[in-house]
This record gives structure tokens, C-alpha cells and sequence, in this order.
């Protein structure tokens, strides 16, 4: 106990409080002191509880405090017996109530602090189910409990940034690299545009560009709008098979039943209704008639103050001592009747008890199911609007069910690991963009220090170089792979010719034969054996070199035109030296043939 008060004068005398006690001073405050340092206490967790307590009811400082307790969730220790007493020690004060309230309010406040705030917003008005049968109420409650999750959802986000570890530092950093960024981007924008109005009709691509992109987003909103409208569409079904399910099973229950089954529930139900018009109802308005009287008796006696308050926990101390003593006296005479009377009274006291909660829960459950078939009732209109459809039965039901359950499990893992992935990318794209901006303020630096230096451009022309060795290394690449395809090539074309000069051996041979038979035509058989060679002889080297070499090839070709006439010239001399008498002799000399008349 004495660990515990310090720790309370501890926390008392530091910030915010202030209280400047001692163990003494503390333990000598009067009931009332102590009641308003508690109410400072949970003042300082809700604003709300600031208030002195000497101009408050006691009544009604016992009732604020309990109802703030319970919001913070606090257990007072014992069983219900000892919530009476912590209930009375609150109202006048008592230590023993009041220390270990304060000493576990002084052991969270931050936390309870942060409880209290959440409670303003998160403690749900419950609203009777006979209200909400209004549209107007229903509508009401739907759009305070979305803003209440709507709330939740935010203050978890706030949480989160909160402990993420993000400084102002750093976030004025991002927001000035953010601003560059943007000054960057007007530039570029304007750049573009300067280089866009250069184009014939702009205006008009313009104006299309951003019809296509209002048609997108449109698009994108009808699709979303589509798949609302499709999970309505799936949960009025599942609602309209529940509510046909039901009414089957209704009727089914109805279409089974028998006179003796509904005379057994009447005979239970006229029991009940017996029991509680005799028994149960005079009970509870006898009781309710002795609360009103003690509650009349109290408003017309004038208000209590601290002194009677005392005087009269001192007759409830009396009272408790002399019932004491006369049950003490009762167990001194031991009289075996009366215990076994006792126990009797006891044992029915019990019944009765648990007669009364069975009834209680009875009662519940007739209300309950008044209320379900009230809501069966309406749903079988509804479903007299629709077309009747097939739905699930029991064990059709529940594996759809299964399957639902099974389908949502990996759902919910797919959206983690998309979630994950998304993390992920934008970690990546945030440091791809302080790279990105990290890389043109060096750069920038660079070029302030090669103006200095004198050698402005120098960085530009060395990744110029970088970059032309680059695509050198590319291009000499590519010609070894376009060696390697023409010698490829290549054999390939002399495996042609060597299968075509397979071909022509016999032809080659039968001509050699004729040759002599058919000298005058010798020429022009080579000629085309010279073409056929030609045409099977297309490689990527002597198109190039046709490309490149017209004119010397016109010049080629103008020079076997000219050694055809020169053949067909010595042809005709030969033709006429064989027809008629030699006029002259030829001489050959020096790789030249010379006519000698």
C-alpha cells in the first residue's frame, strides 16, 4: 500500500498537475479533497470531466465517474457483491477505493488519454429495432455507422504515419525536390508545346487527345459503376434465396404440423403466460412500486451533505454489525429444523430464481422471434415482386459456403501479396525519382565546376564518346554476326553450284561431244552457260558490288557487246576462208593474229 501511494505522490507532484504533496499531506486529505484530485486526474484524460466537484451532486459525480471508469475499462476487484461497495466508496470517498483507482490511472494516462478520444467517436448509440422500421432512422443509422468506420480507418492511417518515422525534415526535403521537379516539368511542358505548335493542325490533335482522355476516365468510371451495380445485383439474389429458403422452411414446418403438437404449445404457452401474470409481473411491480417509493422518499429529503453522508455509512455500519451478531447467534443455537428449513428456503430460492431468469429468457425469445417473423413477414412480400427462382438447399447451401469461405481465403492472400507489391513499387518509384533528381543535381554541379575550369561541355563530350563507342561495339557486333550469315551463305551457294554443275556434267559432256558438229553455235552456248552461272552466283558481295560499280559495269557490258561483234566478225572471216580460195596468209605473233595479203 505504501508503494502504491508513492507512486501516486510522484506522479502527482509532476507535470501536469503539480500538486506539491508529501506522503503525509496526502494521506491526511479529507474525502471530498480526495475525490476532486481524482476528478483533476480524469480531467486531465477528458477535458470534459473539469468540474468542481463541491458545486456537483454527489449523486451525480459518482455517476460521471462510473460511466468515464467503464468507458476506460476499468475492473474494479471482487464480484458484484463487492461493486456495491466500490460504487458507495466512491461516492463518499473512500481510500481504499480511491487509491487504486488513482494508481491505475496514474499507470496509463497516455493510453486512456487516446481510449477516452476514441470513446467520443466509437461508442455506438444503440437504437431500438422498432425505430429503425422508419426509412428516414434507418438511413440515419447507416450513415452514422459508415462515418464511424469511415473514422476508424482514418485515425488507424494517422496512426500509421505517425509511427512510420517520417520527419519534417525530411518531408520539407521531398517538398522542395517535389517543386523542382515541378519548375522541371512547366519547362519541358512549354518545350513541348513550342515544339508541338510547329505542327500542322495541333489544335485539333490537341482536342482529341483530351476528348480520348475524358472518354477513358468515363470509361473507367462506367466500368466501376458496372460492378457496383453487379455486386448489388449478387447480394439482392443471395438475400431473395435466404428469404425463399425461410418461407420454404416455413411452410414446410406448417404443412407437417399436427392439432396435438399445437394443443402441446398452447397448454406451454397459456403455463407461461400464468406464471407470469401471477407470479413474475406482481413481483416486478412490487418492486418497482418500493423503488418509486424509496425514490420519492429521497427527492423530498433535503439534499445530503458530507456530514450526513457520514452519519449514515456509520448507522449501515451498526446495522451490518447487529445482523452480524444476530447470525451469529442463530449459528450458536444450531437448531437442526430450522437449518433444515433453511435450506429448504435456500433451495426454493434458488428455483424461483432460476424460474425467473428462464422466464426472463423466454420472454426474450418470444421477442426475438415476434421480430423475425415480422421481418419473414415482409421479406415474403418482397419476394412476391420477384420471379421465383431455385435456391440452395441445406447441404447445397453450406458447400457453397465452403467454397465462398475458401474463395475469400485466397482472395484476402492475393490482396496481401498484390498490397505487398504495391509497397513495394511505389519504395521503387519514390527512389527511382530521388535518384533521378539526385543525378541532375550532380550533373548540374558538374557543369557549374567545368565553367569554372574553363572546359564547359567536357562531361557531354565524354558520354558522346562513351556513347559512339558503344554503338561502335554495337555496329562491329553486327558485322561479325553479318560475316558470319554471308560465309554461311556462301557455302551454301557453292553447295548449289557444285549440285547444278552435278547437273549439267552429263549436258557438259554431250556438248563436248557436239562441239565439233556445232562450232557455230559454240559461242552462244557459252554465253549461256554464263548466264545460268551468273544466275545460281547471287551473293550479298557482288550485289553490293553492282550497286556500287554501275558504270563500270556498263562499261563491262558494252565490252562483251563489243566481243560478240568481234567474234561474229571472225566467225564470218572464218566462213568466208573456208568458201573460198585463200587470199592472204595469217600471221600469229606476240598473242595478235595479222593478214597477210
Amino acid at each position: 500500500m505504501s508503494d502504491q501511494i508513492k507512486f501516486i505522490v510522484d506522479n502527482l507532484n509532476k507535470e501536469p498537475f503539480r500538486k506539491n504533496y508529501n506522503l503525509i499531506t496526502f494521506d491526511s486529505l479529507e474525502p471530498m479533497q480526495l475525490l476532486q484530485v481524482l476528478n483533476d486526474v480524469l480531467a486531465e484524460i477528458d477535458p470534459k470531466q473539469v468540474v468542481d466537484i463541491r458545486e456537483e451532486m454527489p449523486e451525480q459525480t459518482a455517476k460521471r465517474m462510473l460511466s468515464l471508469l467503464g468507458i476506460l475499462k476499468y475492473k474494479p476487484p471482487g464480484n458484484a457483491t463487492d461493486m456495491s461497495t466500490f460504487r458507495q466508496g466512491l461516492v463518499i470517498g473512500s481510500k481504499p477505493v480511491i487509491y487504486p483507482v488513482l494508481h491505475w490511472l496514474l499507470q496509463r494516462t497516455n493510453e486512456l488519454k487516446k481510449r477516452a478520444y476514441l470513446a467520443r467517436f466509437l461508442i455506438k448509440l444503440e437504437v431500438p429495432s422498432e425505430f429503425l422500421q422508419d426509412e428516414t432512422v434507418a438511413d440515419t443509422n447507416k450513415q452514422y455507422e459508415e462515418l464511424m468506420e469511415a473514422f476508424k480507418t482514418l485515425h488507424k492511417e494517422c496512426e500509421q504515419l505517425k509511427t512510420s518515422g517520417f520527419s519534417t525534415a525530411e518531408i520539407r526535403r521531398d517538398i522542395s525536390a517535389m517543386e523542382e521537379e515541378k519548375d522541371q516539368l512547366i519547362k519541358r511542358v512549354e518545350r513541348l508545346k513550342k515544339r508541338v505548335e510547329t505542327v500542322q493542325n495541333h489544335q485539333r490533335m490537341l482536342k482529341i487527345a483530351r476528348q480520348l482522355r475524358v472518354e477513358k476516365e468515363r470509361e473507367e468510371f462506367l466500368a466501376q459503376q458496372k460492378q457496383e451495380q453487379k455486386n448489388q445485383l449478387f447480394h439482392a439474389v443471395q438475400r431473395l434465396q435466404r428469404v425463399q429458403n425461410q418461407l420454404k422452411s416455413m411452410r414446410h414446418a406448417a404443412a407437417d404440423a399436427k392439432p396435438e403438437s399445437f394443443m402441446k404449445r398452447l397448454e406451454e404457452e397459456i403455463k407461461f403466460n400464468f406464471y407470469m401474470v401471477t407470479e413474475k409481473f406482481p413481483k416486478e411491480l412490487e418492486s418497482k412500486k418500493k423503488e418509486l417509493h424509496f425514490l420519492q422518499k429521497v427527492v423530498s429529503e433535503p439534499a445530503m451533505g458530507h456530514s450526513d453522508l457520514l452519519e449514515l455509512e456509520s448507522k449501515i455500519n451498526e446495522v451490518n454489525t447487529q445482523i452480524n451478531q444476530l447470525i451469529e447467534k442463530k449459528m450458536m443455537r444450531n437448531e437442526p429444523i430450522e437449518g433444515k428449513l433453511s435450506l429448504y428456503k435456500q433451495q426454493a430460492s434458488i428455483i424461483s430464481r432460476k424460474k425467473e431468469a428462464k422466464a426472463e429468457e423466454l420472454q426474450e425469445a418470444k421477442e426475438k422471434l415476434a421480430n423475425l417473423e415480422r421481418e419473414v413477414s415482409v421479406k415474403t412480400n418482397q419476394t412476391r415482386e420477384f420471379d421465383g427462382t431455385e435456391v440452395l438447399k441445406g447441404d447445397e447451401f453450406k458447400r457453397y459456403v465452403s467454397k465462398l469461405r475458401s474463395k475469400s481465403t485466397v482472395f484476402k492472400k492475393k490482396h496481401q501479396i498484390i498490397a505487398e507489391f504495391k509497397a513495394e513499387f511505389g519504395l521503387l518509384q519514390r527512389t527511382e525519382e530521388l535518384l533521378k533528381q539526385r543525378h541532375e543535381n550532380i550533373q548540374h554541379q558538374l557543369q557549374t565546376i567545368e565553367e569554372k575550369k574553363g572546359i564547359s561541355g567536357y562531361s557531354y563530350t565524354q558520354e558522346e564518346l562513351e556513347r559512339v563507342s558503344a554503338l561502335k561495339t554495337e555496329v562491329d557486333e553486327m558485322k561479325g554476326r553479318t560475316l558470319d550469315n554471308m560465309s554461311e551463305m556462301v557455302k551454301k551457294l557453292n553447295s548449289l553450284v557444285s549440285e547444278k554443275k552435278s547437273a549439267l556434267a552429263p549436258v557438259i559432256k554431250e556438248l563436248r561431244q557436239l562441239r565439233q558438229k556445232c562450232q557455230v553455235s559454240k559461242f552462244d552456248l557459252l554465253y549461256f552457260c554464263i548466264l545460268s552461272c551468273s544466275d545460281v552466283l547471287k551473293l550479298r558481295e557482288k550485289q553490293k558490288a553492282v550497286r556500287e560499280s554501275h558504270g563500270p559495269n556498263m562499261k563491262q557490258a558494252k565490252m562483251w557487246r563489243d566481243f560478240e561483234q568481234l567474234m561474229e566478225c571472225k566467225k564470218q572471216c572464218f566462213l568466208k576462208q573456208q568458201s573460198q580460195t585463200p587470199m592472204g596468209q595469217v600471221i600469229r605473233e606476240g598473242g595478235e593474229d595479222r593478214l597477210v595479203l
